[in-house]
C-alpha cells in the first residue's frame, strides 16, 4: 500500500508539471497590428520595425490577419525571403485567413506573401524567436520628440499632442480559423511524455 501511494504521488506530480507546461501563457502577436497582413505603404521596413519592437518566444503565436485569396502566407528560408521567391518553401502555403502560426523553434523565421508582386512591395517579415523570455525588454525604436527652441509663437493648428500619442500595441482581430500551423510539435512531445509515464505507472502498479 505504501508503494502504491508513493507511485501515485509521483504520478500526480508529473502530470501536474506537464499540464502546467502546456498551460504556460502564450503571447499572440497580430502581425502588423492595425494594418494586418497586407502590402504596407511604408515598404518592408514597416513590418521589420514592428517585429523589432516585439519579443518572440518559443510557443508564441503569429496571427496573420488577411482576407482569404487576397493574400497568403508562406514560410521560406532566408535566401528565398531576400529574393522574394517561393522556391524551397517550409511547409504549405496558407491561403485562408486569418491564420495562427505557432513559433515552435528558437531561430529566425521568414514569411512572405506570394501573391503578385506583394513581397517585392514589402509584404514580408522575419522574426527572431528566443527559447525563453529575455530579462531586458526590447528597446523602443521610436525617437522622442525634439524640444522646441522657440515656444513663444505656437501654431494654433499644431498637431503636437496627436503626434506624440503612442501607437496602440495591439488591435482587435477577427477570430482566426482553426488550423494546425507548420512546425508545431510541442503538444506531441507532452502527449508522448504523458503516455510513457502512464505506462511506467501501470508496470509499477501491477
Amino acid at each position: 500500500m505504501e508503494k502504491f501511494m508513493s507511485v501515485m504521488v509521483i504520478l500526480f506530480g508529473v502530470i501536474a508539471a506537464v499540464f502546467l507546461q502546456c498551460a504556460k501563457a502564450q503571447t499572440v502577436h497580430v502581425v502588423g497590428d492595425s494594418i494586418g497582413w497586407t502590402v504596407p505603404t511604408g515598404g518592408a521596413s514597416s513590418y521589420q520595425t514592428w517585429a523589432a519592437s516585439k519579443q518572440f518566444v518559443v510557443g508564441d503565436i503569429l496571427l496573420f490577419n488577411f482576407v482569404t485569396n487576397a493574400h497568403d502566407v508562406l514560410q521560406v528560408p532566408k535566401e528565398s525571403y531576400d529574393s522574394c521567391s517561393s522556391s524551397n518553401p517550409i511547409g504549405d502555403i496558407i491561403t485562408t485567413g486569418p491564420i495562427n502560426v505557432t513559433l515552435s523553434a528558437a531561430s529566425t523565421h521568414y514569411y512572405i506573401c506570394t501573391v503578385g508582386r506583394h513581397c517585392l512591395s514589402g509584404q514580408k517579415i522575419s522574426v527572431t524567436v528566443s527559447s525563453s523570455p529575455s530579462v531586458v525588454p526590447p528597446t523602443s525604436t521610436s525617437t522622442p520628440p525634439s524640444t522646441l527652441t522657440n515656444p513663444a509663437t505656437p501654431s494654433p493648428t499644431s498637431g503636437t499632442s496627436a503626434d506624440c500619442t503612442p501607437t496602440p500595441a495591439s488591435s482587435p482581430a477577427p477570430t482566426p480559423r482553426t488550423m494546425s500551423p507548420p512546425n508545431s510539435s510541442s503538444s506531441g512531445v507532452f502527449v508522448s511524455l504523458f503516455i510513457s509515464l502512464l505506462s511506467i505507472f501501470i508496470v509499477l502498479l501491477f
